[in-house]
């Protein structure tokens, strides 16, 4: 990228790299340019706006934005948000794809986020949007391939899937068991942990937004919880961490430690359960 900080240049190189420019950056831009500088920098990256995603290993720019767009509708960021519809629509996106991811990201954030989704796929669609361009055609009717729709279907380790298998849900249908029962089905329909065959994103990409969202969201236990269910998906580290940064334009750079932490516990995890899985059974005494 180029060092002129002049704030034409910086300006010109946003809308090059994302195809537009918001009006309340031409502020910011010519006020401070090193900050908007420097915003840019990380912001392109973290997207993929200048399509570095292209190398192996890493999160493909379709998967970032099945991050960022849900994360920025629960922030109820109704401005921003049919600016990044359009661009998956650009990515060869399609709404059933857009709300799956939306529907993983919900069960941190609540149902809102999902409906805000909608408005947002809504808005994106309509002439009085004036931000981003649609592609030729409207909104795609059949989605584009892109590398994590292959990922993450199948679970490479046993083990019990239900995302609210865990001792506090336990004991809250001890209380309420209707209640616990009809959340666990919600909540395993939308990561997918019933195996839904007419889902197009497989449980491990979910469980990368999920992560994400609850990085945002300052839950470091739970989110290295939902990395083990990630790793034992197929999903490496890098992806973990590329999740997590997706929402970082979002939620701030909190949310990269947080998810650290996390992943510093998830690995720790894995370290205990693989020295378990591979300790010998002890000879009976006769």
């Amino acid at each position: 990228m180029s060092d002129d900080l002049s704030p034409e240049a910086l300006l010109a190189r946003a809308t090059k790299a994302r195809g537009d420019v918001f009006p309340e950056w031409r502020l910011v831009a010519h006020t401070i340019p090193r900050t908007y500088d420097l915003i840019g920098r990380a912001g392109s990256y973290l997207h993929q706006y200048h399509g570095e995603a292209e190398s192996g290993g890493k999160l493909s720019a379709q998967m970032r934005e099945l991050i960022a767009t849900p994360a920025l509708c629960a922030k109820i960021d109704m401005r921003h948000a049919p600016n990044h519809v359009r661009r998956m629509y650009r990515l060869g996106m399609t709404n059933r794809i857009i709300l799956e991811g939306a529907t993983a990201f919900a069960t941190v954030s609540g149902w809102s986020t999902l409906t805000f989704v909608s408005l947002a796929i809504e808005q994106a669609n309509s002439a009085d949007y004036v931000f981003g361009s649609l592609p030729a055609g409207g909104e795609p009717k059949t989605l584009a391939p892109f590398p994590e729709l292959a990922m993450g279907h199948r679970r490479a380790r046993p083990g019990n899937d239900s995302d609210l298998d865990t001792p506090e849900w336990r004991y809250g249908a001890t209380v309420d068991a209707e209640m616990a029962r009809r959340c666990a089905a919600l909540v395993d329909h939308c990561l997918a942990a019933d195996g839904a065959e007419d889902a197009l994103l497989g449980p491990g990409p979910r469980a990368l937004i999920v992560i994400a969202a609850l990085c945002a969201r300052g839950e470091v236990d739970l989110a290295a919880r939902q990395m083990r269910r990630a790793y034992d998906y197929g999903m490496t580290r890098r992806q973990v961490l590329e999740a997590i940064s997706s929402a970082l334009p979002m939620s701030g750079m909190t949310t990269a430690q947080i998810g650290l932490q996390a992943m510093q516990q998830a690995d720790l995890q894995g370290t205990r359960r693989k020295a378990q899985d591979t300790r010998k059974p002890k000879k009976r005494r006769k």
